[in-house]
């Protein structure tokens, strides 16, 4: 069973942990190091100055004939070969050796007859100095890196977790919640010392009032224009239908038409952005809705029920939803138009060039289109729009073999039945 993480944990956490706890290591490291070397210097310095001492008197006592200490003697057993061969080639010297189990200290000089002269000190008390104070560097060392990474831990969290914070409220923003902020104490406070994740978090309110604002005016902008359009729209809606039958009549009827349909348009795009509609609910029947869609829309839209299933939904809206994507399908895509229904998935998608590169990066986009192609780009606006009212999802893709495909997958479906195609 993997132990699972608090969810503001993550990369920044762990490397600084890392680092953190890398560096400790590599201080304490150092020095213990240096302390070790130095206390051992210290400690072997004293008792070989000590033995160096005892080889002087035991040597002047041998050369004036008198009796040895205990301790001291020439080629004695367990004289280390080295220390030997030292001796007897003329030099003094000492080296730390086991004797009969025990840490010593060995120091030797020549004396006639290529012999040598040595004498032992013993050096438990020093080894076990050094010993104690290893376990004493050691315990120490992890100690404090125990504590310091604690510290370090606590203080990086506390940073990881308002970048967290941040991130989160960049998510929302990014989904559309414009009222979303971060808040953060430090960037109310400027009293208080201001850090960089302070700074993040007061740049990132001040781009979200900054993108409210012009949204809202860009939302006011456009429901004032609708609002204003309709008035004379139908003035001279009522003065082209006065108008003698002929063809210039029936071209200015035709566009006072289309000025209608944009007006509603903007005005349902204005009602959209306020996130303020309220749903119709009722129980549908997806393959009769689509059929009905279908019927309407008066296309030659071939409509397949793969699996039907009856949703709780508002029928307007979802029929308005549909509707758009057939319209869609026939004006910028060829024939033949397919409306799928496959339990709560509705998929409608036509054999033309596709969808352009920006609609599937960034979905559709109102007043742009590309290639040429007639339109304000309204109609996909409102059906996604009006998806995100259902809470329904809207996908674009282009299917590999040419076309382009919308799908629209409603929540919560009731049990779906085997249905036919048409």
């Amino acid at each position: 069973m993997r132990l699972a993480l608090p969810r503001w944990t993550g990369p920044l956490a762990v490397r600084a942990a890392v680092f953190i706890t890398v560096m400790c290591c590599a201080l304490a490291a150092l020095l213990g190091v240096l302390v070790h070397v130095q206390v051992t210097d210290q400690t072997v310095g004293r008792v070989r100055d000590a033995a160096l001492r005892r080889l002087t008197e035991a040597t002047e006592a041998y050369e004036a004939g008198e009796s040895l200490r205990p301790g001291a003697g020439v080629d004695p057993p367990g004289l280390p070969g080295e220390l030997r061969e030292l001796a007897v080639a003329g030099e003094r010297g000492s080296m730390v050796a086991e004797y009969e189990g025990r840490p010593t200290m060995w120091a030797a000089g020549p004396v006639d007859g290529r012999r040598a002269l040595a004498v032992r000190v013993d050096y438990s008390q020093g080894k076990r100095t050094i010993d104690g104070l290893d376990r004493a560097i050691v315990w120490s060392s992890a100690t404090a890196i125990g504590a310091t990474l604690l510290v370090g831990a606590f203080a990086v969290t506390r940073v990881t977790r308002r970048l967290h914070t941040t991130a989160r409220v960049a998510r929302r923003i990014s989904a559309g919640d414009l009222d979303a902020r971060v808040d953060d104490p430090r960037a109310r406070d400027r009293s208080r010392p201001q850090d960089e994740v302070a700074a993040v978090a007061a740049a990132l309110d001040s781009m979200a009032a900054s993108l409210q604002g012009k949204l809202l005016a860009e939302q006011r902008f456009t429901a004032d224009v609708a609002h204003e359009l309709r008035t004379p729209l139908t003035g001279l809606h009522a003065a082209a239908e006065l108008l003698p039958p002929g063809r210039p009549t029936e071209l200015v009827r035709d566009r006072v038409a289309a000025l209608r349909t944009l007006t509603e348009d903007l005005l349902e795009i204005s009602r959209l952005d306020t996130g303020r509609e309220r749903l119709e609910l009722d129980t549908e029947r997806l393959g009769e809705l689509a059929r009905r869609v279908v019927r309407a829309s008066g296309s030659d839209t071939e409509v397949r029920v793969v699996r039907d299933a009856s949703v709780t939904t508002d029928r307007r809206r979802l029929e308005r939803v549909l509707g758009n994507l057939v319209a869609n399908a026939h004006r910028h895509g060829r024939a033949p138009v397919t409306l799928t229904v496959d339990g709560p998935v509705v998929t409608v998608r036509d054999h033309g060039d596709g969808y352009p590169e920006y609609l599937l990066a960034h979905g559709p986009q109102r007043f742009r289109t590309e290639g040429g192609t007639k339109g304000h780009g309204l109609g996909l606006t409102i059906a996604r729009g009006q998806a995100e009212v259902l809470g329904a999802r809207l996908d674009f893709a282009n299917a590999p073999e040419g076309g382009a495909v919308a799908r629209l997958t409603l929540p919560h479906p009731e049990p779906v039945t085997r249905g036919d195609a048409e």
